[in-house]
């Protein structure tokens, strides 16, 4: 058994379809003429651009959105004046061919990538990488890409693989992923999530140890890769898989009953999304509204600042999908380890504790007035709630709050529709946030415990950092009674608190958060079902006294084995 990283959930079972791809052989070559061979390059450039719109289009016409909005990505790449010079410029300086000129220009671009100590920019480098095959397959007039045949159903094993190498795969049959790079944020790991197909990613070594045609047993659960398993553990995964099944199966069904405690208490189970397309995945398993909508993917996944035109675009797209229901979308939270390549950040010793989020923002004006334009232009088509991240001070909300004016009365004056009423509120996230939330709870509209920093924050612990990764404890006594305490203040001005860190679709706490008084979760579309599962274990008297007795315990260990073992409801 050997272990990868956990990209997508689940178990498969099947044999191995490796994919290898040999790179294309360039030389370099002295050309005569070079305004002929940028002609070239350019008429390239032109048929890439074809071959892409047709991925698009077909990947929109099978309801893969997700791969529609990489695939633009990607065409935006093409578009690159960046780029398009650097090689240009190389081929009339150097008389050299295009296909050297674009090999040096693109080995350039992702060694700086390379180079980055963020995860999301170095997993670009396939999309860079993919990019350069279609206009490299051009240039070499090599023959037209054509599907892959899978005569049976599979496991697909790659070092990677690109966006366009999934398009030419027939997914029906495909079973799971493992890849050689990526991480989770990768292409591999996007498309599995989506299509909930197991796969794994950064295994290492891996074309040298697994063969076209072995059998292969993957835990995308664990990371795990079993490579020609005996009969028994086959067998105990056989069993495995078929529970997971099953017990999906069951889920599924929930989807026409009611999110309620089993006395009849009404919760809410809103759904988190990072991008239009994943409306899709929400809607489908339920989601009664958008508890939280992550904008900044929508600037990373740009070559440049998006338009105030294109960023309206996408707030009305998903407000008008959710048709009525709440939509929470948070401004712009960069900084730390999610960074722009074409927005220069001052290095910082550390960025967590930097120039982020809402400090970002106040300081970049522009970039934020250009937000705030374009959402309350998006405002009249749905139930828009405005979130600001990363909020510490009562007067960084005040801040953020005034510039929501300005942009107002300038929207107002240009002949703009809006809803001037929309709700602000705020990420609580920070440990000075939560211990003042009485003082916030009296001006901002609404909450939402943002677990994930909140636990880094308050117990100093890095969670990007593996080496003390296992200090980073949702079940500490500390983070359970700040969240009890944000809560008691929120209910205590009548504002409506929810939770959207990983918490809150995390089963094990369901019961404890709805004896704290939580009654909207939001979450990964993937965990509605488990949740909502999990409602109807107890009453909310039970949870009240469950949660009471939690936060007693002085130690982290003894709340995580009381929460796990489920007897207890049977005995309060």
């Amino acid at each position: 058994m050997c272990k990868g990283i956990p990209a997508s959930p689940g178990i498969a079972i099947g044999q191995a379809f490796v994919l290898s791809k040999k790179p294309p052989l360039i030389s370099k070559i002295k050309i005569a003429d070079p305004v002929a061979e940028k002609k070239r390059f350019l008429q390239a450039i032109s048929q890439a651009k074809v071959y892409i719109n047709s991925m698009i289009v077909s990947s929109r016409e099978n309801g893969r959105q997700e791969a529609a909005a990489i695939f633009e990505a990607h065409q935006l790449i093409l578009e690159d004046p960046e780029l398009i010079t650097a090689v240009s410029s190389q081929i009339e300086q150097e008389n050299v061919n295009a296909e050297f000129a674009l090999e040096t220009t693109l080995n350039f671009y992702i060694n700086l990538l390379a180079q980055t100590d963020n995860s999301y920019m170095k997993e670009r480098i396939t999309d860079l990488k993919d990019v350069g095959n279609h206009l490299f397959h051009f240039l070499l007039e090599e023959k037209p890409l054509t599907r892959i045949q899978l005569e049976e159903e599979c496991i697909i094993v790659a070092p990677e693989l690109t966006p366009s190498d999934t398009a030419q795969l027939q997914l029906g049959k495909v079973l799971g992923f493992v890849t050689e790079l990526g991480g989770p944020t990768s292409h591999t790991a996007i498309i599995a999530r989506s299509m909930e197909l197991p796969a794994i990613v950064g295994y290492a070594n891996l074309t040298a140890s697994i063969k076209n045609g072995d059998l292969l047993i993957i835990d995308g659960e664990q990371g795990e890769v079993f490579i020609n398993p005996d009969s028994k553990t086959v067998q105990d995964y056989q069993l495995a898989q078929k529970a997971q099944l099953q017990q999906k199966e069951k889920l599924i069904n929930l989807k026409n009953f009611p999110s309620q405690t089993q006395d009849g208490k009404k919760i809410k189970l809103l759904a988190n999304i990072g991008e239009p397309w994943e409306l899709t995945k929400a809607l489908e398993y339920g989601a009664e509204g958008i508890g939280l909508f992550r904008t900044e993917y929508l600037f990373m996944n740009k070559e440049a600042l998006p338009s105030e035109e294109d960023q309206y675009q996408s707030y009305k797209e998903v407000l008008e999908k959710m048709d009525g229901k709440p939509v929470v979308i948070r401004t712009l939270d960069i900084g730390g380890d999610k960074k722009l390549p074409y927005l220069p950040l001052d290095n910082e010793l550390n960025p967590f504790l930097g120039c982020r989020a809402i400090r970002l923002c106040l300081k970049e004006k522009a970039l934020f007035k250009t937000q705030l334009r374009a959402l309350y232009r998006a405002s009249v088509y749905g139930q828009l709630k405005i979130m600001f991240p990363m909020i510490s001070r009562i007067e960084e909300y005040r801040e953020a709050r005034s510039l929501t004016e300005e942009v107002k009365l300038e929207l107002v004056k240009e002949g703009h529709r809006l809803n001037r009423n929309v709700p602000l509120g705020i990420m609580v996230e920070i440990p000075s946030t939560a211990i003042i939330a009485d003082l916030f709870a009296k001006e901002v509209d609404f909450f939402s415990i943002g677990t994930n920093d909140l636990i880094q924050y308050t117990l100093a612990v890095d969670r990007m950092n593996e080496r003390i990764s296992h200090l980073y404890d949702p079940f500490h006594p500390a983070i359970l009674r700040l969240i009890e305490l944000i809560i008691e203040h929120a209910q205590r001005e009548n504002i409506e608190v929810s939770m959207c860190g990983e918490m809150a679709g995390d089963p094990r706490f369901t019961s404890l958060l709805i004896g704290l008084g939580l009654n909207t979760f939001s979450m990964s579309p993937s965990s509605l079902f488990p949740v909502k599962k999990a409602l109807g274990n107890f009453k909310v008297k039970q949870a009240q006294t469950l949660a009471k007795k939690a936060l007693s315990f002085p130690t982290s260990e003894q709340i995580k084995n009381y929460l796990t073992d489920t007897s207890h409801f049977t005995q309060l």
